[in-house]
């Protein structure tokens, strides 16, 4: 029997794991006393906007009798928000109210603040008080704002290596983070350990939470989550690695699917600084974003819309390396959705800010391996989906949209290069162009293998697989700066990071920026006219 993918949904709402909106238990503890501090998963805020912010944390005792107490009642737990990092400067003060249905977790969203100012915040709960958190909106949507700095990471893997990239990000001078999947890793991966999930591989709700609470549980991580906002998508393994929309690679029962996507949306969910929650196996994670007039960002779901692999093995549905698939050209194959690929066109030909920047999972140019057999092709990946890569260059290329910059994840490597409407071919016009932020900790590739990708891929200016990192984006109204952090695999506790590659573009009207005095630089310099394109000369390889 064949199901419609909107009845799968349908059939996964009402398998939904809960309401959210569900009322809470009668008995509230208002000020209970504990054993030892609850807030052991620390703090975070996101979704900077000019007059507000979302602010989380999540009660997860560690005392097996303050955890039973728990387990019968609700909790009242109180949030303060302050303009000084004294705290003694208060501008909201409020109560929520949580139980074991929504993981004890806590969301505020803090409204009627000032546009593009600090805050600092914290929570508590009876006699236990949490860390303090500092977060910062977003400008007034008109604001002639002159610079913005963020963090771009990817791909934390907690067994493959410490998330020494936290601890750097956390004490840098930031608006906010971009991370753009992979937060949590559903599988082991045993030759790269470094350290150890210690359980198995989740598949319902009560793994996912535990999942998550783990790496919540990081010091680095719980650093830069208190130090910055942070803004947030996902990739597959918040779920499984490579699903596509409504199917898992093990082509299991749909409906058992999709009851486990609703339990691993429902837990990201309860461990993330975000608003809306899910409504079963459905959960809205795009979104848009302004810096005043200096930039827009929007953030793309590449993976719940997404149509299903072109000529999948018969025997699991993943992502692999195909050759002669002629399903790939397929007009109606999408990555992101018809009703999301409507909603980012719109957006871009409106869009009146000097950069337009796409916060995306993974690399949108062209990556495939010339054979004697032919073209080698990655399915999972944006080469998997040429023609909704092709809509997405060439509206923007007819609609004239400029200072356009993707920024991705996924593939574990710090990459750049220019997007063309034909990927590859010289005589096609360059219409944006992309970075690559690396991973936090997940292995990548070796320089051989992206030697010879940027071989055949002229497009790609610059790859490196064999580090592990992140990067840091600062944009002028003339400038964006992209700077690749990077340090040894695997990443040990110890490890530091340094300036491995950097490139400057230009926007419109502005004169080439370059950081010549940088080791192992990557010079990237745009074209001549006022549109940003890549050019590269690479030092140090």
């Amino acid at each position: 029997m064949k199901f419609s993918r909107r009845e799968l949904n349908r059939a996964a709402l009402w398998l939904a794991l809960g309401n959210w909106a569900a009322p809470l238990r009668a008995q509230v503890q208002t000020a209970p006393r504990w054993s030892s501090n609850p807030f052991t998963l620390g703090v975070a805020s996101g979704q900077p906007r000019p007059d507000s912010v979302v602010l989380w944390t999540r009660l997860a005792p560690e005392n097996e009798e303050d955890a039973a107490r728990l387990a019968k009642n609700a909790c009242a737990v109180q949030y303060e928000i302050h303009t000084d990092a004294a705290l003694r400067q208060p501008v909201a003060r409020g109560e929520v109210v949580t139980d074991t249905s929504r993981a004890l977790s806590v969301h505020v969203h803090a409204q009627g603040l000032q546009p593009q100012r600090d805050y600092w915040y914290r929570f508590r709960c009876g006699n236990a008080v949490s860390a303090i958190g500092r977060t910062r909106t977003a400008p007034a949507a008109e604001a002639d704002v002159r610079r913005l700095r963020f963090a771009l990471a990817s791909c934390q893997h907690f067994e493959q290596g410490y998330f020494k990239s936290h601890r750097e990000i956390a004490g840098r001078e930031l608006d906010f983070v971009l991370f753009v999947g992979d937060y949590i890793y559903e599988g082991s991966s045993p030759a790269y350990e470094v350290r150890k999930h210690g359980t198995r591989t989740p598949h319902t709700l009560d793994a996912y939470r535990d999942r998550h609470a783990l790496y919540k549980g990081d010091a680095d991580l719980q650093a830069a989550h208190a130090a910055h906002p942070w803004i947030l998508t996902w990739d597959d393994h918040e779920v499984v690695n490579d699903y596509a929309g409504d199917r898992e690679p093990a082509r299991d029962d749909p409906e058992r699917f999709l009851r486990r996507r609703a339990a691993a949306y429902r837990a990201y969910f309860e461990h993330m600084p975000l608003r809306i929650p899910p409504q079963g196996s459905a959960m809205r994670i795009h979104d848009r974003y302004t810096w005043g007039r200096l930039a827009e960002l929007w953030t793309l779901d590449c993976r719940q819309y997404r149509s299903h692999h072109a000529c999948p093995d018969p025997e699991r549905d993943a992502g692999r390396s195909v050759i002669g698939c002629a399903d790939l050209a397929a007009p109606s194959r999408t990555m992101l959705g018809a009703e999301q690929e409507r909603w980012l066109a719109q957006g871009l030909v409106s869009s009146t800010r000097q950069w337009k920047l796409l916060g995306q999972s993974s690399q949108v140019s062209a990556t495939g391996i010339d054979t004697p057999e032919g073209r080698k092709i990655w399915t999972d990946g944006w080469d998997g989906y040429p023609e909704a890569r092709r809509r997405l260059l060439q509206g923007a290329h007819q609609a004239g949209v400029r200072n356009l910059v993707t920024l991705g994840g996924d593939v574990h490597r710090h990459a750049a290069a220019d997007l063309r409407v034909v990927p590859n071919d010289r005589a096609s016009p360059v219409v944006a162009t992309e970075f690559v932020g690396g991973s936090v900790t997940s292995k990548g590739a070796s320089m051989a293998a992206m030697a010879r990708m940027r071989r055949d891929n002229p497009d790609v200016l610059h790859a490196r697989g064999d580090q592990r990192g992140h990067a840091f984006v600062d944009i002028t109204p003339q400038h964006l700066q992209c700077e690749f952090r990077a340090t040894a695999h695997p990443v040990l506790a110890d490890s530091a990071f340094g300036i491995r590659h950097a490139g400057a573009l230009r926007g419109r009207g502005g004169p080439c920026g370059r950081s010549a005095s940088l080791k192992n630089l990557l010079s990237l310099a745009p074209p001549a006219r006022a549109w940003p394109g890549l050019r590269c000369e690479t030092a140090g390889e």
